[in-house]
C-alpha cells in the first residue's frame, strides 16, 4: 500500500517536506510545542463522536434557541463549564447541552474570551 506523501512544514515560510503525520520540520517543532493537542489527544476521539451523537438524538433542540421562543435543530453538544482537560468533567453529562453553532460561538467568544487553554 503506497504511503501518503510527504507535506511542507506548517511554520510560515518554512517549505521542507516532513511526514504527513507530522506539522513541522525538526528545526520548528521546539518553537511549536506548546501549540493545542489534536482534538482526540483533547478527547474529542471516538468515545466522544458516539456519545455527542446519542445526545444530539435526546436533545436536538438548542437550549439558548428554545429559551428565546425559537425551534432550532442543535449540531453542537457544548460543555457548560469548560473542562480544560479535566476529564470527570468532560464526561459529566450534567455538564452537557445542545447548541446551534450559532450560540456556540457566541457563547465561546464571550464567556471563553481571554482564557487559554492547555491540554
Amino acid at each position: 500500500m503506497p504511503r501518503k506523501p510527504d507535506v511542507p512544514c506548517k511554520h510560515p515560510g518554512c517549505a521542507r517536506l516532513v511526514p504527513y503525520n507530522q506539522m513541522y520540520c525538526d528545526e520548528h517543532k521546539p518553537l511549536h510545542s506548546h501549540d493545542r493537542e489534536y482534538a482526540c489527544e483533547r478527547g474529542y476521539g471516538r468515545a466522544w463522536q458516539r456519545e455527542r451523537k446519542k445526545y444530539l438524538q435526546l436533545h436536538p433542540i438548542c437550549v439558548r434557541c428554545y429559551e428565546e421562543g425559537k425551534i432550532v435543530p442543535a449540531t453542537v453538544v457544548d460543555h457548560i463549564v469548560p473542562h480544560r482537560g479535566d476529564m470527570k468533567l468532560f464526561w459529566d453529562r450534567e455538564n452537557w447541552q445542545s447548541l446551534c453553532k450559532h450560540h456556540h460561538d457566541v457563547k465561546t467568544k464571550t464567556e471563553d474570551r481571554d482564557v487559554e487553554y492547555r491540554f
